[in-house]
């Protein structure tokens, strides 16, 4: 019979080493979740100590993962996981695990004329201002449920994102107009969270992911409209304003420049500026 208690004890004591890592890289919440959810399952899976484990063992439940449907950024993020607790915090060496590249798709992001509606759509002066803002600084979503009235500069239109992803701080602006309108919503506040509840609790990512939706579908946006692609819109529209990538890469907060670049790959009107050879052909023939 399975020792049902002493095999948990086992996965506990060999994740303990794994949630410590994680501690002190400073990564966030939602990833040290994911990452102790994907290899307790792996150690349910294997059933055996996380020292007795070898690649062939990971290739199989990767491979179950697959077979089973689950989508390949999923799969490469469940990868990840194992290969940062067996190679980083257990030092196994395991390498070329190959799995399914991740599609490539282009961003949808709002036009502006549809980021308008959007505004005027809201529910309330609310939901109106934090549209307002996630269309003007590009915040992510969890960056604004964070967001403090002492981290902005309400009469330059500045603010900071303290602890973001990566647990990197940053510098975001919002334009004038909209500070005075946040100022005025504040009153005279000091202190405390920009957006709250009823109860003065800061407000979830789902709570503006459902006024967002709300609004969108008030305003007959026909796009599937989320916070995040709000944050492709601002990024868009700098672009096609004339910002240089590397700004628009600060503004955002990435890491790696090849992410901004993906959000500027849709810009229509930098496509629009692009003379096609054909056309450039045929206009000196009928010259």
């Amino acid at each position: 019979m399975v020792d049902t208690d002493s095999n948990i004890s086992k996965q506990s004591h060999d994740l303990s080493e794994l949630e410590t890592e994680m501690i002190l890289r400073g990564m966030s919440g939602s990833t040290k979740l994911a990452y102790c959810k994907f290899n307790s399952e792996f150690l349910s899976f294997v059933g055996k100590d996380a020292s007795q484990v070898d690649r062939s063992d990971m290739k199989k439940f990767l491979a179950t993962k697959i077979g089973a449907g689950v989508a390949p950024r999923s799969v490469n993020l469940i990868r990840s996981a194992l290969l940062f607790h067996y190679n980083e915090v257990l030092n196994k060496g395991i390498a070329n695990i190959k799995v399914p590249k991740i599609a490539r798709s282009l961003p949808i992001y709002l036009t502006k004329p549809e980021m308008a509606s959007l505004i005027n759509s809201a529910g309330s002066r609310k939901s109106r201002l934090i549209i307002k803002l996630l269309c003007s600084a590009g915040l992510r979503v969890s960056e604004l449920c964070k967001l403090r009235i002492e981290e902005i500069d309400f009469k330059s239109g500045k603010g900071y994102v303290r602890l973001g992803k990566g647990g990197k701080d940053r510098l975001f602006f919002m334009g004038k107009a909209l500070a005075y309108e946040l100022a005025e919503y504040v009153d005279h506040q000091q202190s405390g969270w920009l957006f709250s509840n009823s109860k003065g609790d800061t407000l979830t990512e789902r709570n503006i992911q459902k006024l967002v939706k709300g609004a969108a579908s008030r305003a007959g946006i026909q796009k599937q409209v989320t916070p995040h692609k709000l944050r492709h819109s601002f990024a868009t529209h700098l672009h096609d304003g004339g910002t240089s990538i590397r700004v628009i890469q600060e503004l955002l907060g990435h890491s790696n420049l090849a992410t901004t670049e993906i959000y500027t790959h849709v810009s229509s009107k930098k496509l629009d500026e692009v003379v096609n050879p054909l056309d450039e052909l045929e206009e000196k023939n009928n010259n």
